[in-house]
């Protein structure tokens, strides 16, 4: 017989027999002296008065009294009805058990169910001490008794839910007529390696799952180059690489079939590819197109290079070149955009080559509008090329007669980039001094005499100048700080009218016409005359009135030489002027001239091969280009 079947001895003499549990928590719940964790808090806390000591005596009446009520009224029901306290796991257990009737056992639910209920009776003392802690206290009489009563209500509560708890166990043994027989140990032991092998089973599965997957390897020329989810997707993105390429070159492109072999079976899902990193190894396979990073300014294609980011520093190294700690902005004029796209393998350049595009120049054509006051010359300087590149530049353009209006064709390297600059200076400036003038009759007017030299001022500026490709362009002051005041000038100027033939500084055409040899170097016509020109021949009919350049004193008229007739005028201010090859003269030598005045006619005297006016403008005896002065 086993320890558990096996009858308790009898008490010893000496000792006294156990009572039954019902009849210890029967004395247990009438005795004053014990109380529930609730009331307890009550009596601790002074919300409850502490029940009277009780003796031994009214203890053991209380019991007796109890035992009474129970046994009358067990006594009114039917023995057939009747629970057996001792059925449950009593002394009379194994005699039960010997009658072939089930021992009563917790099913897991219940076992659940009760210790949920005992954590959660133990969550509400645990509030409940909580908030009679920060419970507010006071001495009048209405609050006392309300706290009083808030703490009493937990307690009845859990008064109700333990009669009710013992109620739902009377009712469970009560209806537990036949318990189960309890299983062989055998079978014990079975079902629990039944669902530890079968949970194994599931883990491997989904671990073979999570790890492998059926897909397909793609496989170019021989060589696997992927491994995709089906062939079907593979297939697209040949599709679309065909379209691709096809596009970019500008002709049709199909991959050959025989090229590409397709093989599905299980792969590990960390082998495979998405389609995106499939195009590119397949178009890195094809080798007529990449994937590229391609750079585009103001819509024009300048590289291409593979390197995902290069081309953001290199534009970020552009900038950072022509900056420094006082830079405010630094951007490029032109739209510079980045794309990713397929371009022909043969355009991805080296990032070195494609740095070295930017930094260069282009060749581009740039157009020029005539307006007031502008001469072939100065134009021509203002673009930095001569004249007669200006000239066949413009072919069919008379220099002599611009219009206001017309468009000049200017050619000009100009960079790939146009960095714009913006940065905060700090220096000293100079600052200009007032002029003040006195009249002065003895003098011509427009002459004027320093009698107190000015002196420039100096300022401490703060300014933000733009620089465009390393040239300013603009400059805008901040703030100026005068740190030295400047000194007033005094002049003296001229009131006295000034004679017509004095110079005016500048020159005008002493004829219109066609110019057929310019200053410098020249194939000597007809082998006559010099070969090192000094001045520019102007074509113009026999007889046409030549005018003089500027006023001044005539100092040579007549025939010298290979000039023919020659006039030559001394304008004061260290400039000469020559007319040469005319036909007659209308001045003499010591004749004051004004600006505009004839002074010859055109003829073709002395080394020439025809009618024309030869032109010199000399400083202090050197012989300078005409063309330059003007207009």
């Amino acid at each position: 017989m086993s320890q558990r079947s096996r009858s308790k001895k009898p008490p010893s003499g000496g000792r006294r027999a156990a009572k039954p549990r019902e009849e210890r928590r029967e004395e247990r719940r009438l005795d004053p002296s014990v109380t529930t964790g609730a009331t307890a808090g009550l009596y601790s806390r002074g919300l409850a008065p502490e029940p009277p000591a009780a003796t031994s005596e009214a203890v053991e009446h209380a019991v007796e009294d109890r035992l009474r009520r129970t046994a009358k009224r067990r006594a009114a029901i039917p023995a057939w009805e009747e629970p057996d306290p001792k059925a449950a796991g009593g002394k009379t257990a194994p005699a039960r058990r010997r009658s072939g009737e089930p021992r009563p056992t917790v099913t897991w639910y219940q076992a659940i169910l009760w210790n949920l209920k005992r954590a959660r009776r133990r969550w509400r003392h645990i509030l409940r001490e909580k908030q009679a802690a920060h419970f507010p206290e006071s001495n009048r009489f209405l609050i006392q008794i309300l706290l009083l009563i808030w703490g009493i209500l937990p307690m009845w509560g859990s008064l109700l839910q333990e009669h009710l708890w013992g109620r739902r166990k009377r009712a469970i043994s009560r209806g537990s007529s036949r318990q189960e027989r309890p299983q062989p140990s055998g079978r014990r032991v079975l079902y629990p390696l039944l669902f530890l092998g079968s949970t194994a089973c599931i883990a491997l599965v989904a671990l073979f799952l999570s790890t492998y997957t059926y897909g397909t390897t793609v496989s170019y020329d021989g060589e696997v180059i992927a491994a995709m989810s089906s062939q079907s997707a593979a297939e697209e993105v040949r599709h679309d690489l065909e379209q691709v390429t096809a596009r970019t070159l500008g002709e049709s492109f199909t991959i050959d079939d025989s090229l590409i072999q397709y093989s599905s079976g299980l792969l590990r899902r960390q082998d495979l590819v998405d389609p995106e990193t499939y195009a590119e190894d397949l178009s890195q396979e094809v080798g007529l197109v990449t994937a590229a990073y391609c750079l585009y300014v103001d819509g024009e294609f300048i590289g291409a290079t593979p390197y995902p980011g290069a081309l953001d520093e290199l534009l970020k190294q552009l900038k950072a070149a022509g900056t420094d700690e006082d830079t405010i902005s630094c951007d490029f004029t032109e739209s510079v955009e980045i794309k990713e796209e397929y371009v022909p393998s043969d355009e991805i350049m080296n990032l070195g080559y494609l740095a070295e595009t930017l930094y260069s120049t282009k060749t581009a054509e740039v157009t020029y509008e005539v307006k007031k006051g502008d001469t072939w010359s100065e134009i021509a300087e203002a673009h930095g090329i001569t004249s007669k590149e200006l000239e066949s530049l413009n072919p069919g353009y008379d220099i002599n007669k611009l219009q206001i209006g017309e468009i000049l064709t200017m050619s000009a390297s100009v960079p790939y980039l146009t960095r714009t600059v913006v940065q905060k200076e700090r220096y000293v400036s100079e600052v200009n001094y007032d002029v003040e003038y006195t009249d002065d009759a003895s003098m011509y007017k427009g002459d004027t005499k320093v009698t107190s030299k000015g002196v420039f001022g100096a300022a401490d500026v703060v300014a933000n100048v733009t620089y465009v490709n390393g040239e300013e362009v603009e400059r805008t002051v901040l703030s100026s700080v005068t740190l030295r005041e400047p000194v007033t000038e005094h002049q003296l100027r001229g009131t006295k009218e000034r004679p017509t033939w004095h110079p005016t500084g500048t020159f005008r055409w002493p004829i219109t016409g066609r110019i057929t040899s310019r200053f410098g170097g020249r194939k000597s016509p007809g082998g006559i005359g010099s070969t090192n020109h000094k001045g520019i021949d102007i074509a113009a009919p026999r007889g046409t009135p030549v005018y003089a350049a500027d006023g001044g004193t005539v100092t040579y008229a007549g025939w010298m030489g290979g000039y023919g007739y020659l006039v030559r005028i001394n304008h004061g201010n260290g400039y000469e002027t020559y007319y040469g090859h005319n036909s007659s003269l209308t001045v003499s030598v010591g004749a004051h001239v004004y600006k505009g005045q004839q002074i010859a006619r055109v003829g073709s005297t002395g080394n020439s091969t025809g009618n024309h006016c030869h032109f010199e403008v000399r400083y202090n005896g050197t012989a300078r280009n005409p063309l330059n002065y003007l207009p």
